[in-house]
This record gives structure tokens, C-alpha cells and sequence, in this order.
């Protein structure tokens, strides 16, 4: 294809990375096809919710299914949490959950975060087999005993005389093991960073200063309106046992700041990554309309901001059974999701620049061409300058390999799996016609076709490598085929 010219092109980060939790005990795992195709966009990361309780007779059973019948007035009144159960580690193999979703997400141009509850009476040598099972995955992130300050999660009652201190060492532990035996991942504490405005200090400080400065990021979970009670209640407005709160977009933001501020403090000045792991406003306390705005408030907040102190956020989550999702699933069909209107409103966010990872020209190519893919914020691929004479009727590319490529044309991404040939790109054109002449970039990324890395290659642990002999035949077309 000599008529068109190729470049390099750096995808790096964004001024304010953007995560999607995707599945949890509110929510069953949505294909990352569906996702693309619904929001235009990859996420840097998808948040996968598992726990690992392997020393309880009921694992690996999910344990709302084992104790379906018993008597339960709180979702976590269960002996371990209702999450999906760990299938690798010393007792399983990675053939199964959630190693399958976490090569779903990778393989589309995705971080996989792996938010992971465990009993913190395991041995080492479970630990390390954890670690040895994320090896693969490459740039990911490992979100250990998240909300460890708070009283709700089963791990936080099974360190007995040592309390919290017993679950902070623990993550710390778990900490050093991840650093030895998968440093390809990077460590994410959750806790309840400072929840009043007058407090000087963070929750818990005493206990878990020392997690602070040992993890790789810090994180908070905020909610701007939650209902805990749910399902097993309604949040009703004159209700006299209230399991439901709401906050304003402005403490919110002002809370989760000054918890980054005294993370910073104690970490002796030093700044590390800020994230905020779980960030919605419930539905169930706003109602559809004002969760929208408040989410939208407190982008803009972030977008206004001049300090830039704030790495990212995951939104939590893409289908809800409640009303925590862009989706609510449907009750008559689970594989279906009713669209809220939050979603309009979190698919500008995601397409603002401000939230987009940075994208580098650099020289031109000749063919073939070997592209890395490190991963959402470090990737090297193919930028094709095109010409539109004005909004195309036709716009398609075809490939004759079988390789596994993202792509990106204005504004909208498409995914080509190594079975595909043919991606028809028209849909990049339907939200956004163009109004007359213009040119465009086609951008094409190579994550793994496997979702993993292959070890064996010389940095391996943090790179994937793809050839791409040439480019694919292009097509693009400004009228009908017959008029």
C-alpha cells in the first residue's frame, strides 16, 4: 500500500488515566467486545473482583451459592466474602477464573487491576504461588484487601488479637512477596484515607503508615452516594434505620485530596501515584438524573484543577444489578443490560482529551515492523495519515495475517482479533460525521493475541512484541456503490 505513508506512534499516559470495574457480587463479567462497543474506547485498566479463602471447607465455592439457603441480612454477613472465587494459586491453575477474563481484557488493548480479598492466615508459599500466576499478565495492578480499614470484609476478623496491625502487616507481606516473585505488578492500597475534614490524620494511621510507604499506589474507595443495604432493603427518604448516605461532589473531592496530601506526609514528602478504586454516585440514593451530574461535577473538578494531583479513577461498575452501573441488568435476562443515563455522560468524560492517553508521532516506517506493547500507557504502533474528502459512505480495512490489533480512527477504537479479517469502521462516523473535508489518523496497536507475555523474550516480563509484515488494504469510499 504505497499510496499511504506510515509513522510510529508512543501511546503514553493520560493527564487522568480512566478504569471500568467490570463484574463483582453486584454484577456478572461483561465481554470487553461488548464494552468497546458500547463506550468507543479501551479503558487503561478493567478491575476484576476475586477473593481467596482457601483454608474454608466452602472454597472455591462462591459462597452465596454453597450457603444459598442460609439466613443473611448484610451482604457480607457470609464466612467469606461474595466475590468470585480465586481459581489458581497453590491449590488450582490458571486455566480457569480469573485468568480467562484477565487474557479478555489484555488482549484488548487492557491492564487487567486484579482486586483481590484474602484470608491473611495463608502460608508464604501461597502467596507465592499467587505471584507466580500473575507473571504472564504484564503491567498490572494488584489491589490486595481493599477498604482494610472498614469492618465488613472477612479478612478484617481473622487476624485475632493483632486487629488491624495483623491486616496491615499482612499487605505488607503479601507486598514483599509480589516484588520478589512478579515485579511486573504494581501494588494498590485501599484504605479510608481521611474521612473528616477536621482530622489530621488518616484512618488507622498508626497501623498502616508502614503500608503506605512499602505499596506502589494508594487508593481510596468514594462513593458520593451509597446504599450498603442493598439488596436486602430500599433506601426510602423517610427511612428511621438508614443504610444509605449521600455526600456533596465538593467534600468528596475535597476528602479524597487531603487523604493524598497526608498519604504524601507520611511517606516522608515523597509523591506516589493517587487513584480512587471505586467512584460512583448510587443511583439508588440520587436517582438516575443527579448520578449523572455528579459524576460529571466531579470530573470537572479534577479537569480544574490546577495541581494535577490525581492519577486516576475506576468507575464502579459497567452493569450493576443495582443501580451502580452505566447498565442495570435486566431481571428477565442477565446477559442483558438496560442503559442509564450516566452513560452518555461517562462516555464524554472518557472521549475529553483530558482523560485520553497521550498519543506521539514519531518517524516514518518502512515494512515490516516490529511493535511493543509494554502496556495502556506505554505502547509503540502504526499511525496512518488518511484524507477524507468530505463523510465517507464506506470506510473499512482488511488484513491477510492473523494478527491481534487495536485501532483507533476518529476518536472511535475497533478490535481485530487474529480470526478476523475484514472491520468495517463506518461506525467511527455515525456519533461523529464529518461535516466536510479533513484528514484523520487510522492508529493500530498489537497487544497479545494470547493476552499474556511470553517469558522468554529478553524483558518479556513488562513486553509484548508483535511483526507486522504490512499494511492492510484500506478502503474508503464517498458515495454509495450505486446511486
Amino acid at each position: 500500500m504505497s499510496e499511504y505513508k506510515a509513522y510510529s506512534v508512543h501511546m503514553g499516559k493520560a493527564k487522568c488515566a480512566v478504569d471500568l470495574g467490570d463484574g463483582s457480587e453486584r454484577g456478572e463479567y461483561v465481554n470487553q467486545d461488548y464494552i468497546l462497543h458500547k463506550l468507543g474506547r479501551p479503558h487503561r485498566s478493567i478491575s476484576l473482583m476475586y477473593c481467596y479463602y482457601p483454608l474454608d471447607k466452602e472454597f472455591p465455592g462462591r459462597i452465596s451459592e454453597v450457603m444459598k439457603d442460609a439466613e443473611v441480612s448484610f451482604q457480607w454477613d457470609y464466612p467469606y466474602d461474595d466475590y468470585f472465587t480465586y481459581k489458581g494459586g497453590l491449590e488450582g491453575n490458571t486455566e480457569g477464573e480469573p485468568f480467562n477474563q484477565m487474557r479478555d481484557v489484555r488482549r484488548h488493548g487492557q491492564d487487567v487491576t486484579l482486586t483481590l480479598t484474602v484470608d491473611p492466615n495463608v502460608s508464604d508459599e501461597q502467596l507465592i504461588a499467587i505471584a507466580k500466576d500473575l507473571k504472564t499478565f504484564g503491567r498490572m495492578f494488584l489491589r490486595v484487601n481493599h477498604e482494610a480499614t472498614g469492618d465488613w470484609f472477612s479478612f478484617t476478623k481473622r487476624t485475632g488479637d493483632a486487629g488491624y496491625q495483623g491486616v496491615a502487616d499482612f499487605y505488607c507481606r503479601f507486598n514483599k512477596i509480589i516484588k520478589e516473585y512478579a515485579p511486573n505488578v504494581q501494588t494498590v492500597l485501599c484504605i479510608g484515607g481521611i474521612e473528616d475534614p477536621n482530622a489530621a490524620e488518616i484512618i488507622m494511621e498508626k497501623e498502616f503508615s508502614q503500608a503506605v510507604k512499602e505499596t506502589d499506589i494508594w487508593s481510596v474507595d468514594k462513593y458520593m452516594a451509597l446504599h450498603w443495604g442493598w439488596p436486602f432493603d430500599v433506601a426510602l427518604k423517610d427511612s428511621e434505620n438508614k443504610s444509605f448516605k449521600r455526600d456533596t461532589v465538593e467534600n468528596t473531592y475535597k476528602l479524597t485530596k487531603m487523604s493524598y496530601n497526608r498519604f504524601k506526609e507520611i511517606n516522608g514528602g515523597v509523591s506516589k501515584p493517587m487513584v480512587m478504586s471505586e467512584f460512583n454516585a448510587d443511583g439508588d440514593v440520587t436517582g438516575a438524573y443527579d448520578q449523572a451530574e455528579m459524576v460529571k461535577d466531579f470530573c470537572d473538578m479534577l479537569k480544574d484543577d490546577p495541581e494535577q494531583w490525581f492519577s486516576g479513577f475506576t468507575f464502579y461498575q459497567f452493569r450493576d444489578r443495582g443501580r451502580l452501573g452505566l447498565e442495570i441488568e435486566d431481571p428477565n435476562y442477565a446477559d442483558c443490560g438496560i442503559e442509564q443515563p450516566v452513560m452518555q455522560t461517562y462516555k464524554e468524560i472518557i472521549h475529553d482529551d483530558y482523560f485520553k492517553p497521550a498519543m506521539t508521532r514519531g518517524e516514518e516506517l518502512s515494512f515490516p515492523v516490529k511493535l511493543r506493547w509494554g502496556g495502556a500507557e506505554d505502547a509503540e504502533g502504526i499511525e496512518i495519515p488518511l484524507h477524507f474528502e468530505k463523510n465517507p459512505h464506506f470506510c473499512e480495512v482488511t488484513f491477510d495475517d492473523d494478527s491481534n490489533i487495536m485501532m483507533e480512527i476518529n476518536g472511535k477504537w475497533f478490535y481485530k482479533s487474529p480470526k478476523a479479517k475484514t472491520i468495517d469502521l463506518m461506525s467511527a462516523f455515525f456519533e461523529k460525521p464529518l461535516e466536510g473535508e479533513c484528514d484523520l489518523t487510522l492508529r493500530l496497536f498489537a497487544p497479545p493475541a494470547s493476552g499474556e507475555n511470553d517469558l522468554s523474550a529478553e524483558d518479556g516480563l513488562m513486553n509484548s512484541y508483535s511483526v507486522i509484515e504490512k499494511l492492510p488494504a484500506i478502503r474508503v469510499e464517498f458515495e454509495p456503490v450505486e446511486k
